[in-house]
């Protein structure tokens, strides 16, 4: 039972944010503290989780992930009523008088620096709470319910082309030069950000139109599934003006493509610095994984990472930990933190790049290594060619 309830330590991460989010002002900076805080020092006290149970219940499994959504939904809207200057459908007076908290005068107190928190927060539930569980859902294309609450959640984000791009693109081309989420090596993690939003979309575009061009169909029209992902993307910012007007569609958009940009930060991490010829099968040794313990709980295993790209199709809860894999930094939230400042990045990553190199790579990948270190722009790695 515990590998049951485990999973839902991420749903209570959700309600959480939610919370704080309705509790407003200096709650909301203390939520986002206490989040962020809690993945960084329960990831480096706990260690690693290397379990593989055996699951005889995978419906509950799979209906922990479809909560997501509503989950998210209620995260983002506490955060439309806190930035917007009304009580919207009165829940502030309704909170209120059930639990004798003002929630309306401590929205009231509100300043920017709980605003800014408040996008902050939103921003990292979305991309938690919507992208690493739209990232599972959307692989199960053979479960149309599963797509569906997928392609919602990634809508949040303004990403839907991810269910296309990702599942079709990334894991056919990951760590090769093709594969516009896999960063060269001595890529900033900021222009890497940009340049994979691009160019993910193109690629996903692309594939659509090949996809419907091949099924006799126009792929300017409604059968196209990433202008129908924009579309759905469209509907939430209506939403967000219907709430609050300008301000509150303006707040909104940052905090979605704040989630957006943890995705892409994630990216980055997983296959930075990695190479691959594209002809060959994806093996464990082309993804960055780590067994911490909190992460790996809290996020449906994404940690997991050598197992998921070696094999996309299996579910989360049987991916396996891969001990002897390449490892990154540490927990997720962590090397984010990590990958957000470039020379603390470059600093920490160069030797494991230079370790993978020697370590992982085959005799092939050690000449495309060789040619990728020449122009990374990073002394050591220029040095060792």
């Amino acid at each position: 039972m515990f590998h049951y309830l485990k999973y839902f330590l991420f749903h209570a991460i959700g309600l959480l944010a939610a919370a704080a989010m309705f509790l407003g002002s200096d709650w909301i900076i203390y939520g986002l503290i206490s989040i962020f805080g809690g993945y960084i020092v329960l990831d480096a006290v706990l260690g690693d989780d290397t379990t593989t149970p055996d699951f005889k219940h995978p419906g509950i499994l799979t209906a922990q992930l479809w909560l997501a959504l509503p989950l998210l939904s209620l995260i983002v809207f506490a955060y439309f009523w806190q930035v917007s200057a009304g009580d919207l459908f009165g829940l502030g007076e309704m909170l209120t008088s059930l639990t004798g908290y003002d929630v309306l005068a401590a929205k009231a107190e509100g300043s920017w620096v709980s605003d800014l928190c408040a996008l902050l927060m939103t921003g990292l539930m979305i991309g938690m709470v919507g992208t690493i569980t739209g990232h599972e859902l959307t692989h199960r294309t053979w479960d149309p319910t599963s797509m569906f609450i997928g392609r919602w959640l990634l809508a949040f984000s303004f990403d839907v082309a991810f269910a296309v791009e990702h599942v079709y693109g990334h894991h056919r081309y990951v760590s090769t030069k093709h594969d516009p989420a896999t960063a060269p090596r001595g890529r900033n993690v900021y222009f890497h950000v940009l340049a994979s939003t691009i160019k993910g979309n193109i690629s996903a575009l692309k594939l659509e139109a090949e996809r419907l061009r091949k099924m006799g169909h126009n792929p300017l029209s409604i059968r196209n599934s990433v202008l129908r992902g924009y579309g759905m993307s469209a509907i939430i910012v209506a939403l967000a003006y219907l709430a609050g007007g300008i301000e509150t569609m303006l707040m909104f958009i940052g905090a979605g493509l704040f989630g957006k940009a943890l995705l892409e930060i994630v990216n980055y991490m997983e296959h930075y610095g990695m190479v691959r010829n594209p002809e060959l099968p994806v093996q464990p040794r082309h993804s960055w994984n780590t067994n911490k313990r909190f992460s790996s709980w809290t996020m449906f295993n994404l940690t997991r990472h050598s197992h998921h790209h070696a094999h996309g199709e299996v579910p989360y809860q049987d991916l396996r930990p891969y001990p002897e894999a390449p490892t990154m930094i540490n927990g997720y939230l962590t090397t984010i933190v990590v990958a957000m400042i470039p020379p603390l990045w470059h600093y920490l990553m160069t030797p494991k790049v230079l370790e993978w190199d020697e370590k992982y790579a085959s005799d092939e990948e050690k000449v495309l290594a060789a040619e990728a270190n020449r122009i990374s722009g990073i002394k050591a790695l220029t040095e060792r060619g």
